[in-house]
């Protein structure tokens, strides 16, 4: 055994020495090398990384929730300067019937508006959601400072508020804001809790995503004490357009007992909610559903960029076998000489190939330096999300030196097939 490892080191120096001798041509054989092996963790980065967001934005939603939302329909009458009542949306009724399904353990109610937060003179434009306190739980809302408001702050319609890291760091960029009083519309709330931090890839209607950071959660019930069941938009263009619209509830966050009956679950709720709306003003999105398309899409992303990448290393593998090839014909008198002194076949065909693999491993070794570069300039330079996994790494380097042995193979099995009188002969 240490006979035949002093043997493999002295193949491997012989072998670095003979490509060394010609630098330039070693590096441009292995460029098809470096760049599949780097766009190979490249690609993987950037899709593992678009991935990640997307399941995480998903999984925000809860994997088990079902999530309704009314939805308003355009209105056919579109004229300046009028005021009209709209209703749309899900009601008290609609809460009754859906709370009569078995595999539902819970209903969790939500009334929005967008509206001006002010702090003294600093203000931002934030979601305020009226809810209940079970919301923190089935919206996985995380609790940074202070606490989230409690039943008895529910029935008695307290003016109390949550707000999201966003507006906090907007209207409280150096002060504590528990205890510190905004203003909405002209109505005052007292905060008692900040959110922690939610990552995004971007709020998206199709997913039915928010932006947690950008909102202000205060209890259903003063929600509806303060501020109705009405919701008045202003119009923009400089056109002074005011649309009243009343909605009772603007979302439905219904939390199923197990993951195999949420799509069945979903189905049920469709054909109850059909019986009562006619028009389809409402939305269903089934965040499991949308967590399985996008692990689908992940994978078709990966195949899509595999091939790409599989292009690029089988060029790079043919570049090999052409210079492999070419060497084989450079020193067909030197391999002619080593026969003459007694090297057996299987020495030349190691000797070949081991400068095949060294050429690749070499190729991927840059490949994999330049291919952990791109990500991280990725995403300092656009911003996006690239997760490098190590899986990734080495599946690419071991598919080099699997390039190299492959088409290393045939230029040393041709070079130690060469006759040694022809090719002690050759000129």
């Amino acid at each position: 055994m240490k006979i035949s490892l002093v043997h493999l080191i002295r193949i491997i120096r012989h072998g670095w020495k003979n490509i060394w001798l010609h630098k330039l041509r070693s590096l441009l054989t292995v460029l098809g090398i470096v760049f599949g092996v780097a766009s190979v963790i490249a690609m993987l980065a950037i899709g593992e990384g678009a991935s990640y967001e997307a399941r995480k934005m998903i999984e925000s939603l809860g994997s088990n929730n079902i999530i309704i939302r009314s939805v308003k329909l355009p209105s056919d009458a579109k004229t300046q300067q009028v005021s009209f009542l709209g209703v749309y949306g899900l009601t008290d009724r609609d809460l009754r019937k859906l709370e009569t399904i078995p595999s539902v353990i819970r209903i969790v109610p939500a009334w929005e508006m967008e509206e001006d937060v002010w702090y003294y003179d600093k203000n931002i434009s934030a979601r305020v959601v009226g809810t209940l306190p079970e919301y923190r739980d089935v919206m996985n809302l995380s609790i940074k400072t202070g606490r989230y408001f409690d039943e008895i702050e529910l029935q008695n319609s307290e003016p109390v508020a949550i707000i999201g890291s966003t507006v906090r760091t907007s209207l409280f960029p150096v002060e504590d804001p528990i205890g510190k009083t905004i203003k909405i519309r002209s109505n005052y709330f007292k905060i008692i809790g900040i959110a922690g931090e939610k990552v995004f890839a971007g709020a998206s209607e199709s997913f039915m995503a928010e932006d947690m950071n950008i909102a202000v959660y205060i209890p259903l019930t003063t929600t509806k004490l303060f501020f109705g069941e009405y919701e008045t938009k202003k119009g923009s263009g400089g056109i002074r357009l005011w649309e009243r619209n009343w909605v009772q509830f603007h979302r439905f966050i219904l939390q199923v007992s197990e993951t195999d009956k949420i799509l069945t679950t979903a189905s049920l709720v469709s054909d109850i909610l059909g019986q009562t709306h006619k028009k389809q003003d409402y939305q269903i999105v089934v965040p499991l559903e949308l967590l399985r398309q996008a692990e689908r899409t992940k994978r078709i992303f990966n195949i899509v960029l595999g091939s790409i990448a599989a292009i690029s290393l089988i060029v790079g593998g043919i570049g090999i076998m052409n210079i492999m090839l070419a060497i084989v014909t450079e020193r067909t008198r030197e391999i002619g000489i080593r026969r003459a002194v007694g090297a057996k076949r299987r020495d030349i065909i190691n000797q070949f190939l081991t400068e095949a693999v060294i050429l690749s491993a070499s190729g991927g070794v840059i490949g994999v330096l330049l291919g952990i570069l791109i990500p991280k300039a990725v995403t300092k330079f656009a911003g996006m999300m690239t997760l490098i996994t190590p899986w990734s790494i080495l599946i690419s380097f071991c598919i080099s030196v699997a390039v190299g042995i492959t088409f290393g193979l045939y230029p040393a099995r041709k070079a130690a097939g060469l006759d040694p009188i022809q090719a002690l002969r050759y000129e």
